[in-house]
């Protein structure tokens, strides 16, 4: 990660990703700007962030290491969105590990001076209460989800939110462990995908050859919900 001095580029990300809007007051003049390449951190585990990022460009994922030491993916953010909002509200959370999918631009305000300041600031609250419920609720989903559909649509989806610049290459392990499924019947039907020409394997993983198949299964799981709004914003 990097901050970056192009004052036009700063503005353009500010008024594309509505980031005036989450505040009350105007906080432009001590927002910082960074660029996260694909696979850096944007928030690295157990260190406490120095900036509020607000993720005006590109995609992440949220994971950590569980006490066994296995690594546990947790969520998926696109941008906008705000990240470090609960080591901002709670200074004693422990910070798990953001990193990119693919290139990011994250807008940055200084946490520890504007900490008093965005905790008595009504319009970021309520913008931030609204960003949190929504992620709630997504995660809702993906239990739901979890539960009630075939692998072929959760791994679709999963590899569409994954992927970077049509290349699939998480580790099956932390795949399976997310959508709760055995590590053999992972294997399974991604071997199924390779055979209907959906992806095709290399050396680093898997490319995608089929990415409208993958995303008509994703969506049938639900046109409606907040992950299709998220998908539309990647397969665009």
């Amino acid at each position: 990660m990097k901050e970056v001095q192009d004052d036009v580029l700063k503005q353009q990300l500010i008024n594309d990703s509505g980031y005036k809007a989450q505040f009350s007051v105007d906080v432009v003049r001590n927002t910082r700007l960074f660029y996260i390449a694909a696979g850096d951190y944007i928030v690295k585990e157990g260190s406490q962030p120095s900036y509020l990022f607000y993720l005006a460009r590109g995609r992440a994922k949220l994971y950590a290491t569980l006490p066994n030491g296995r690594i546990s993916l947790i969520d998926f953010f696109c941008a906008p969105c705000f990240i470090g909002e609960i080591e901002l509200v709670n200074k004693d959370h422990a910070p798990r590990a953001v990193q990119s999918i693919e290139e990011c631009w994250c807008l940055a305000l200084p946490m520890k001076p504007f900490r008093p300041q965005l905790l008595n600031d009504a319009t970021f609250l309520r913008n931030l209460c609204v960003a949190l419920s929504h992620k709630n609720y997504r995660n809702i989903v993906s239990l739901t989800q979890n539960q009630s559909f075939p692998l072929v649509n959760r791994l679709a989806a999963f590899i569409l939110l994954t992927q970077h610049s049509d290349q699939y290459r998480e580790k099956h392990t932390q795949a399976a462990e997310y959508m709760g499924v055995s590590y053999r019947h992972l294997l399974y039907v991604i071997a199924q995908f390779t055979r209907d020409g959906l992806l095709l394997k290399q050396k680093s993983g898997y490319a995608i050859i089929n990415k409208p198949m993958l995303t008509a299964l994703a969506l049938e799981m639900d046109p409606e919900n907040n992950f299709t709004d998220l998908l539309y914003r990647v397969t665009l």
